[in-house]
């Protein structure tokens, strides 16, 4: 009679785990942890995974997280995610230098790695609380092209089901409400950037190739600080890239101190900031920014 008692109550745990199954709910209550190594994809990951994960970006405000190097605690932290995503394009050198899980790192620019932009030179300098840094490899800022961000989202939305299966219904539709702005994203910057085909594009700082490629524009890239007044060489060379008969525009992650823009208009050349996201910002989120960025492009044009 015992054992009969024990079987029943193995039986009926079965049937109960079995129901639970078919009724689409999570065995686990407890969400997924899951790190970044920038904005954009915790933005991207957020808006998949709803309440499936807590997801963290530790990087403080103000740094860039290209070259930000985490502390101990920090990179612990990351070492107990259920899921790391990485940007790809050598994005967080940081990564190679310490013991991640690997079955747990998910490169997200994996579906578009033969494609990357290779920096052609290599460049050493320093700007932020960053100090200074390298320049060289792939071009990393990859999500400036919403189609590239697509797939980064895309890859993002098949982990989250390989590790949350019951709740793959709702990741399909999280993800295509992102997919869908991120493509409507893509439309707007089509349209602006059809009408800078006749302007002179100058980026401040190499971060904006993925957005030069996908949009056929005319770009040279600088390396000016937007916390720096240009040494006389610097405006020598800018002098010598203007030309005069068409006008001029450059690009800025950050606004350019005052007496740098007025150095520019006395040029006529426009400074447009558009920021990259790769931090998150102070208000609004990423496609706030981004609306801030087109806002900004098509004032120029006029």
């Amino acid at each position: 009679m015992v054992l009969f008692k024990k079987n029943y109550k193995t039986i009926r745990y079965i049937l109960y785990l079995t129901l639970l199954l078919k009724s689409g709910l999570s065995l686990s209550a407890e969400p997924l942890l899951v790190y970044t190594v920038n904005y954009p994809l915790q933005y991207f990951a957020e808006r998949i995974a709803g309440e499936q994960a807590r997801v963290v970006f530790p990087a403080p405000a103000g740094v860039d997280p290209a070259v930000w190097q985490p502390a101990i605690n920090e990179i612990r932290q990351y070492q107990q995610a259920d899921l790391v995503l990485l940007n790809g394009a050598g994005y967080a050198q940081w990564v190679r230098q310490v013991s991640l899980p690997r079955a747990r790192l998910l490169n997200t620019s994996t579906a578009f790695s033969d494609t990357l932009i290779e920096i052609a030179d290599t460049v050493t300098h320093s700007h932020g609380p960053g100090g200074e840094h390298m320049h060289s490899g792939y071009a990393v800022v990859t999500w400036l092209d919403p189609l590239q961000a697509v797939l980064q989202a895309t890859a993002i939305r098949d982990a989250l089901i390989r590790l949350r299966p019951d709740a793959s219904e709702a990741l399909k539709q999280n993800f295509q409400s992102l997919q869908k702005e991120l493509l409507e994203l893509d439309t707007r910057l089509k349209d602006v950037a059809g009408k800078l085909q006749s302007v002179q594009i100058l980026a401040a700082h190499p971060v904006y190739q993925y957005l030069e490629r996908r949009y056929e524009l005319d770009m040279h890239t600088l390396y000016w600080e937007a916390d720096r007044y240009p040494a006389p060489v610097a405006r020598d060379l800018l002098a010598a890239l203007i030309g005069r008969e068409q006008p001029t525009t450059m690009l800025w992650e950050t606004a350019p101190l005052p007496a740098t823009q007025k150095q520019l208009e006395m040029q006529g050349i426009r400074s447009v900031v558009f920021a990259t996201a790769a931090n998150r910002p102070d208000k609004g989120d990423y496609f706030t920014v981004m609306q801030g960025n087109l806002k900004r492009l098509g004032a120029a044009i006029h």
